[in-house]
């Protein structure tokens, strides 16, 4: 598989290949059976999502460029549907009824969103972004989505009744990573780098403008966790940290907190009280006290996790092995 695939940003593509490289994603996935529990999807697993009933559990599978569906209760895969050449990351609407992936696209491909029916898993849609999709972001009331493209440095925004790009917002180098307030006004978005100064950006969903505080944060950012008060983001920086910032002055109030090497992704339980942080080089997930700040508990899974993602009632977290081609699922 590869990930080399924009004309006009060969280093920051290149450098984004390493990247999802250390996850083991670009060699076949390993014999040795991944931990259990989990369930097999296909290779290299990236994103994940959950239906809001939290009955479905969606997996964008790079390595073979198709969607897994899995029945959350049995663990069994349910349905498998072409999602354009490398998928990377899911994200459900509140109504449950459409997913939204993206596709980073090839040398001979650009990157693109396609829209699946839930109901059905048939594809109704496929839309131009930017150059190299990763990230997305869904708004709450479902009518707008956010998409980070990589090597265009913007922000494209979707309009859901249409299905077309209404905006493309210029934002910092190499945005990866988009995440909600959780009262919609606000995407923050994550500002990789690749060569300058890593960043956060930050949209007003009212006036698609980048408004705010574009600061620099740690020297790699990638994953976003926004608390479920709104009041505190966390940042995961490559180096092995996570930051928190007070989403109300801007400022960077905690942290760096040392996690693993290649901290990666990030998801903040509903009740606030816990951050939890996927490793990739270190092969583990760091487990946060969001009151001290103070890491509680390392959890080494092995073979590479890289995206995690909780469950509607709380109960579990779904993370993403991208060696192993399958999915954890942890018991919270």
């Amino acid at each position: 598989m590869s990930i080399l695939s924009s004309r006009r940003y060969p280093v920051a593509r290149f450098a984004l290949a390493v990247l999802l490289a250390l996850a083991g994603a670009l060699v076949a996935p390993s014999a040795e059976a991944a931990p259990r529990p989990y369930f097999r999807v296909g290779s290299f697993p990236y994103g994940i999502a959950i239906t809001p009933n939290g009955s479905d559990v969606y997996v964008a599978c790079a390595g073979d460029g198709r969607l897994f569906v899995v029945d959350a209760a049995t663990r069994k895969v349910t349905g498998r549907v072409w999602a354009g050449s490398q998928p990377t990351d899911v994200a459900i609407t509140p109504d449950g009824r459409r997913a939204y992936v993206t596709n980073l696209g090839t040398w001979s491909s650009s990157g693109s969103v396609y829209v699946f029916d839930t109901a059905t898993n048939k594809q109704t849609g496929h839309i131009s972004a930017g150059e190299g999709p990763l990230g997305l972001a869904i708004t709450p009331d479902g009518r707008r989505v956010y998409v980070a493209n990589a090597f265009s440095d913007t922000v494209s925004v979707i309009d859901t009744t249409t299905d077309k790009v209404v905006a493309d917002i210029k934002v910092g180098s190499t945005p990866t990573e988009v995440v909600m307030s959780p009262d919609g006004r606000r995407v923050y978005v994550a500002n990789a780098g690749y060569g300058t100064p890593t960043s956060l950006s930050v949209i007003d969903t009212a006036t698609d403008k980048v408004v705010g505080w574009p600061g620099r944060i740690g020297n790699f950012t990638y994953g976003l966790a926004v608390t479920p008060d709104g009041h505190h983001l966390y940042v995961t920086d490559q180096v092995g940290t996570v930051s928190v910032v007070d989403t109300r002055t801007g400022k960077v109030t905690g942290g760096p907190i040392p996690v693993g090497w290649h901290a990666k992704d990030v998801v903040v339980s509903a009740d606030g009280r816990r951050a939890y942080v996927t490793n990739e080089s270190s092969e583990s997930v760091t487990v946060i006290d969001t009151s001290t700040g103070k890491v509680l508990d390392t959890l080494h899974l092995g073979a590479h996790p890289t995206r995690i993602t909780l469950a509607p009632d709380g109960r579990h977290a779904y993370i993403t092995l991208a060696q192993n081609g399958a999915v954890w699922v942890l018991d919270l």
